[in-house]
């Protein structure tokens, strides 16, 4: 009998399938007209005032009207499934500075914009502006690669289509927690594997006093009976150019291999497309996310543009100490802090650069 270790199988709203919500509609929310208008509103007086998009914090927004939806969402987001698909933001009549302002005032009713990267943008961009996804500093989101299943470095991270690709583009979901068990059923002698540190490249973007890499396990069973989980493959293969890392073994890449295989499970993952205006928000503690590679329009205008939010959220799940001391460092309310480079002020830039 495989050595397991005492894992044992989790349960609970973050379990499920996407054979399962494939035929559903409960996750996807539609805006309501009184929704938009609220929103617009509200958007369009920030867009109008002089306050940096960086610096609108829960108090910016402030529309009792959107007060259930947000609660909607925190509520699918941090208690429930893990995610939610928002649909119906007017962006093709708003300014860029609109759209920004009222998707990072939504946001920050969820949590804290924390950096997404060693430039200290709260605001992202996922377009692809000619990067190399095989090139160690360079990051997945400014390439129009296939990305796959992976997390995100904050407990929430959210999109908002501005514009969609001309063909491909479509996002990937998978419980976290289905992975596990059906690794736990299938592979009980890999999955221990999992559960262990295992090392990831900073991709040059390292906190003050930390080495260019740092460890962490995949899956991390909780006291409580639940689970979080962390993955990045790439960012697994590009920590082996440090000869202090230790080298990856056979058993590791097997234990990979596998949980990349059911991932990719049509059974077990959740396919959507991107339509314009559309808002995703989903735990990278439960879900573990994908993009197919997708082409543009040859027009710059049109060309694919996604805003990007991590969220650090104070009713976030409880997470291994490795999560805030080891990894990110931690914000004032405890959760895990993005990626924050020394002397690097935060910012919003309306549009991708490098």
């Amino acid at each position: 009998m495989a050595k397991t270790n005492g894992l044992r199988p989790v349960d609970g709203r973050a379990l499920w399938y996407g054979s399962d919500l494939a035929g559903r509609t409960d996750w996807l929310r539609h805006l309501t007209p009184s929704e938009i208008e609220a929103l617009e509103a509200a958007s369009g007086r920030l867009a109008d005032s002089a306050i940096d998009v960086a610096a609108i914090g829960p108090g910016d927004l402030d529309v009792p009207a959107l007060a259930p939806l947000v609660e909607e969402i925190r509520d699918a987001v941090l208690r429930g499934r893990g995610f939610i698909l928002l649909r119906g933001v007017p962006v093709e009549r708003w300014s860029r500075r609109q759209s920004a302002c009222a998707y990072v005032g939504l946001g920050a009713k969820l949590g804290e914009p924390v950096s997404q990267n060693a430039m200290g943008h709260i605001l992202g961009h996922v377009k692809d502006i000619g990067g190399d996804y095989a090139q160690p500093t360079h990051r997945g989101y400014q390439t129009a690669a296939r990305l796959p299943y992976h997390c995100d470095a904050s407990d929430v991270v959210g999109l908002l289509c501005l514009q969609p690709s001309k063909e491909g583009g479509k996002s990937s979901l998978v419980s976290a927690w289905a992975l596990y068990n059906e690794m736990l059923a299938r592979h009980p002698d890999l999955l221990p594997e999992l559960t262990q540190p295992v090392y990831r490249d900073r991709r040059g973007e390292v906190p003050e006093g930390a080495d260019p890499w740092y460890a962490v396990p995949v899956f991390n069973p909780m006291p409580d009976g639940g689970l979080v989980a962390t993955y990045v493959r790439s960012t697994m293969r590009k920590a082996q150019r440090f000869p202090e890392v230790p080298r990856t073994t056979p058993t590791l890449e097997a234990a990979c291999d596998a949980l990349d295989a059911l991932a990719e499970d049509p059974a077990i993952h959740l396919d959507m497309d991107f339509q314009r205006g559309d808002i995703q928000f989903v735990s990278n503690h439960w879900i573990m996310h994908s993009r197919t590679a997708f082409e543009d329009f040859p027009e710059p205008e049109n060309r694919r543009h996604l805003y990007r939010l991590w969220l650090a959220c104070p009713d976030g799940p409880a997470l291994p100490e490795v999560y805030t001391r080891a990894w990110q460092g931690a914000t004032q309310a405890g959760r895990p802090a993005g990626i924050r480079v020394p002397g690097v002020d935060l910012s919003a830039p309306l549009d991708a650069s490098w």
